[in-house]
């Protein structure tokens, strides 16, 4: 693997390294369920309450655990079998020091209890935090959103990637005339005082942080049932009352996604867990089995088509893309934020995707191909590691047109949906770094995709088929490139199809008469560059 030759120099914190590097104190206990139990209080803002954080010994002679909560929340205490235990804090890291050995191989929990005002979100879900909104009814609207920024901004976790929790309870106690809605199943409502009721919701597969969400409104409920390749899925959606007849017709793209893509990336991988689709009050997120939805009931990217091909307006980009998440990002999850691309790439590429399932090859293409003018190319799509970095915003457009030319070089189609089935089957419920997934994709396509791989993530310049027509003569080779690019290209020489293998050095073609048209074939994400005389 090529290492990143263009990183822009940037000043990382001791924070910064707490919170995205894998530390002696989060190292040595292995999460294994979580129950959060909280209130939120929407006159307030605030939220407050406890969770349960239950754990497995890996490592022994350890005594010190970090919790991760960011400022201004505040954890108040951390009891572990009755016993207030000491609690250090260094910024948004705290450290529980534990009273009791800690054995190897044993199953332990602490309760951390916390309170106050999260940070409220500035321009969610990219700014995140807590949104407080309002409905057209007056009714409170809000909804959690921190990707990148961490869960950690309004509940204390082990808030790194590396470690998803096996499973949970989230109980969230609310007004009573709103509704709670999280992962997994509604397992209990429950009457707290004459004010307030309690949800209860049960996840029973891993679940990375950033995927758990509180949705609190004035919702109805409308669902269906999928017959997928598991069996019968349940498709809940929860919509603002005023909107369930808009819903009742956009949400028809949920199914619709969730044919498509079973397809092209096998079983919904959250069957036990059920699909919801829920309305919020941004744009919309991937948090497992209980995506969000914001996008005004309208097909496109609220109204737009991003690739200005028509093909855009088919389909309602936040149920595909969000739900697509389900296989690349809660599926297969990265180990560290700087591998975002193994969530963003493969996610933006379901859009062609589905397209490809509903209208055909030429119809993915030309979308695919279209977003190329949102690349921007303006840093390396993988980030700086450890220290909770992502890199450039390119991981969405330039990531899917990466893969999009690999399924070109691949020249089958079928085994590029087995390969596509087969990461979401051989890495089930798994995070992942960037070498298992490449390597992955060049054992299984039997091509030696690396250099293809370290020039689209790993640099920012685009491989320029450079070439020259003498006559029957094309004298060709890549420029602009990592120094071992040998990507094969598809080109149509004389209104023939055919295959070059181009180095960084000239190779030579002859033709047997003249040639006097030659292109490179549009699928694949490079320039040309004609030095013909």
């Amino acid at each position: 693997m090529l290492v990143c030759t263009q990183v822009v120099a940037q000043n990382f914190t001791k924070q910064d390294t707490l919170r995205g590097s894998i530390t002696t104190e989060r190292a040595w206990w292995d999460l294994t369920h979580y129950h959060l139990d909280i209130e939120v209080k929407p006159t307030q803002q605030t939220i407050s309450g406890s969770n349960t954080i239950q754990y497995k010994v890996v490592s022994s002679n350890k005594k010190t655990l970090q919790i991760d909560l960011q400022s201004p929340l505040q954890i108040t205490k951390a009891v572990q079998n009755g016993t207030e235990l000491e609690v250090t804090h260094d910024g948004n890291a705290h450290f529980i020091h534990l009273a009791e050995a800690q054995q190897l191989g044993k199953v332990y929990s602490v309760i951390v209890f916390y309170e106050g005002k999260p940070k409220v979100a500035k321009n969610p879900p990219w700014d995140g935090g807590i949104t407080w909104k309002k409905d057209n009814n007056g009714l409170p609207f809000i909804a959690s959103s921190c990707q990148g920024l961490g869960a950690s901004v309004w509940w204390p976790c082990k808030d790194h990637m590396y470690d998803e929790v096996d499973s949970m309870k989230i109980s969230v106690t609310v007004p009573k005339n709103l509704m709670n809605v999280s992962n997994g199943r509604l397992i209990k409502t429950e009457k707290r005082d004459e004010n307030t009721k309690t949800y209860h919701w049960n996840v029973q597969n891993p679940i990375n942080n950033y995927g758990i969400n509180i949705n609190i409104g004035d919702y109805v409920h409308f669902g269906e049932k999928y017959t997928g390749e598991k069996g019968v899925l349940d498709m809940d959606y929860y919509v603002l009352r005023d909107n369930l007849a808009k819903a009742k017709e956009q949400f028809k793209d949920a199914k619709r996604t969730m044919e498509a893509l079973e397809h092209w990336f096998g079983p919904y991988p959250f069957y036990e867990d059920s699909y919801k689709l829920i309305e919020a009050p941004y744009l919309g997120m991937e948090h497992q089995s209980s995506v969000t939805y914001g996008n005004g009931y309208k097909n496109g990217y609220q109204g737009k088509d991003l690739s200005k091909t028509g093909w855009g307006m088919k389909f309602d980009f936040i149920i595909v893309h969000e739900s697509g998440h389900e296989w690349f990002a809660n599926n297969i999850t990265n180990i560290d934020i700087a591998d975002m691309w193994i969530h963003e790439s493969f996610t933006a590429y379901s859009e062609n995707l589905f397209l490809n399932y509903f209208y055909g090859k030429k119809a993915s293409a030309a979308y695919v191909i279209g977003t190329r003018k949102k690349i921007q190319n303006d840093k390396p799509i993988i980030g700086i590691y450890n220290v909770n970095h992502s890199g450039s915003d390119d991981m969405y457009y330039k990531g899917a047109n990466m893969l999009h030319t690999i399924r070109q070089i691949i020249d089958n189609d079928e085994k590029w949906r087995q390969i596509l089935r087969g990461l979401n089957s051989d890495f089930y419920h798994q995070t992942v770094t960037t070498e298992q997934i490449e390597n992955y994709i060049s054992e299984k396509s039997g091509i030696d995709l690396s250099s293809v791989f370290d020039q689209y993530l790993r640099i920012t310049d685009i491989p320029v088929f450079s070439y020259a027509i003498e006559g029957n003569v094309l004298k060709y080779r890549w420029r602009n490139c990592v120094d071992h690019f040998n990507m094969p290209v598809k080109v149509v020489l004389n209104k023939q199809e055919i295959w070059l293998t181009p180095t960084t050095s000239w190779n030579t073609k002859m033709q047997m008469n003249a040639i006097k048209s030659f292109e490179v074939n549009e699928n694949f994400y490079v320039k040309t560059e004609d030095n013909s005389k």
